[in-house]
């Protein structure tokens, strides 16, 4: 019997302060990489998708973010959004 599966890890990346566009207060910011992959007998193998997340900690919203912008927030240490 083979036993296969995926499996999806996070990675905070960046923190930042600026205002939310859900909630609209200052609040902190994580940049986080969430990495899912292909399993078997629960050995991670193959990476399968990569997304990028905005995640809000005042409100709690979550938003994808294009690869290219995660990068240059990471290099900028700036928001996320001019």
């Amino acid at each position: 019997m083979l036993i296969i599966g995926l499996t999806s890890r996070d990675r905070l990346l960046l923190t930042l302060v600026f205002g939310c566009e859900r909630c609209g207060r200052q609040a902190a910011h994580q940049l986080v990489k969430r990495v899912r992959r292909f399993t078997v007998f629960f050995i991670p193998l193959i990476p399968i998708s990569t997304r990028y997340l905005d995640t809000c900690t005042a409100c709690g919203r979550v938003v994808d973010v294009p690869r290219e912008e995660a990068e240059r927030a990471l290099r900028s240490g700036g928001p996320l959004r001019p």
